[in-house]
């Protein structure tokens, strides 16, 4: 049987769960919004067995990228009020759970690592979240002191004050 692929010849994306991420937050209503507003949050990523290996090196680094699942975003919108402004903008112009794929992504800072446990502390995601992958945060590639915000003009202070709500539920 051949395998399947897509109109531009690559295969169906499979994403299957490398592990867990375990936090405090176990609903979405009063978390904070973003990493800034988790600074003191510490949890746990849990990396199933079979990937143990793969984390290998990886207590070098002082901050990670982790990408996961929003596994309880309820719908998917292409227009979205986000929690720091009033007026309505593009999906793929915020932040919000409730985009096409429910891909999240958080930078967090890497404590511990454990067999296939990471002590993380910054963590701003729901209890039991999916992990679907981890990298390490190098700031040579990663830092733009260049880079603009577009819309969003909210303060430091502001984001870390700021708390979800309802609205994405």
């Amino acid at each position: 049987m051949k395998n399947p692929t897509k109109e531009n010849g690559a295969p169906p994306l499979e994403i299957t769960p490398i592990g867990t991420i375990r936090s405090s937050f176990r609903q979405v209503e009063n978390m904070p919004i973003q990493p800034r507003g988790a600074r003191e949050a510490v949890g746990e990523v849990v990396v199933e067995k079979q990937y143990a290996a793969g984390l290998l090196d990886l207590e070098g680094f002082s901050h990670l990228y982790l990408i996961y699942q929003f596994h309880q975003a309820p719908r998917t919108e292409l227009r979205v009020i986000p929690f720091l402004d009033t007026r309505e903008h593009g999906i793929f112009a915020t932040r919000s759970p409730l985009r096409p794929s429910h891909i999240g992504i958080s930078v967090v800072e890497l404590l511990e690592v454990l067999d296939n446990r990471l002590r993380v502390r910054g963590v701003d995601v729901l209890d039991g979240t999916p992990l679907l992958d981890i990298k390490p945060y190098i700031p040579h590639f990663d830092c733009h002191p260049e880079a603009t915000s577009g819309w969003m003009s909210a303060s430091a202070a502001e984001i870390a004050r700021k708390r979800s709500d309802d609205r994405f539920a």
